[in-house]
């Protein structure tokens, strides 16, 4: 039993296995070994080291011999953007919103390239706009803002702030101007449309194959991962009745109890 072809681009299926598998094995990998495991999900050796190359250009990969052998270790930039990447892919539950976050900034036109990269850290961390330079966030998302911010030399441009909605208008029409769930919500729709039936094969499948388990399983990370990013993780009542966010999340985690052990055991074979 393989995963079908989902049209995954090899550098995000590459970021999940040094995610998921690199880090706990020491941070480092040799390149044969990448090769053999992306062979896994049908990336070819020619793919993976045009993404690896992009991905050392970005500093998250550094190329490294061990013991005569080639490979890449983790950056530290690398780790930090995989341990806040941990607290968003891997939550679950209703989060109560008893106050929002505020990013107020403003960055100088000669420095546009610094709003441009504040923008897209801040809808990574699943911030909504109000106006230009007021990006607004439920606040469970303060502690992520700050680090964000403060590891790309944001912070002179930036005012945090804790927050209270008083008035005027209702909060769940304004939460629809401030975030597009609609958009969000087609593409939590999308998952689902590829990964319930991935989930009802493996409910029927009484053996779990290490290397099929090891495939479907990076396949179905690769694909929601990005959507915690994305969700600021507002409460139900906020959220629109079709709302397929929770559905989502509920096959993504059955999903991972039933192929997390069978696809370590698979690593584990490749890795020793």
């Amino acid at each position: 039993m393989t995963g079908e072809d989902l049209g995954q681009p090899p550098r995000a299926l590459i970021l999940t296995v040094l995610g998921l598998y690199v880090r706990e094995a020491g941070g480092w990998v040799s390149v044969r070994t990448l090769i053999r495991l992306l062979a896994t999900v049908d990336v070819d050796d020619q793919a993976v080291r045009s993404s690896v190359s992009r991905l050392k250009r970005r500093g998250l990969l550094v190329a490294e011999r061990r013991d005569g052998a080639a490979g890449y270790a983790l950056s530290a930039y690398a780790r930090g953007v995989l341990e806040i990447g941990d607290e968003r892919i891997f939550a679950r539950g209703d989060h109560e919103l008893d106050q929002w976050a505020l990013v107020v900034f403003s960055v100088p036109e000669d420095e546009r390239q610094k709003r441009h990269t504040l923008r897209t850290r801040l809808t990574w961390l699943g911030f909504g706009t109000v106006s230009s330079g007021v990006w607004v966030g439920p606040g469970h998302l303060l502690p992520d803002a700050r680090r964000v911010i403060e590891a790309n030399d944001l912070s002179p441009y930036v005012d945090l702030f804790r927050a209270e909605y008083l008035a005027f208008g209702d909060p769940a029409t304004k939460v629809a101007e401030w975030w597009d769930l609609d958009a969000l919500d087609v593409q939590y729709r999308a998952f689902l449309e590829r990964a319930v039936p991935m989930l009802e094969r493996w409910r029927t499948t009484e053996v779990r194959a290490p290397e099929a388990s090891f495939a479907d399983y990076v396949r179905a990370l690769t694909m929601w991962r990005r959507l915690p990013y994305l969700d600021p993780g507002l409460p139900t009542a906020l959220l629109p009745a079709s709302w397929r966010g929770e559905e989502a999340s509920r096959t993504f985690f059955e999903l991972k109890e039933l192929l997390e052990e069978p696809a370590h055991a698979y690593v584990d074979e490749i890795v020793r």
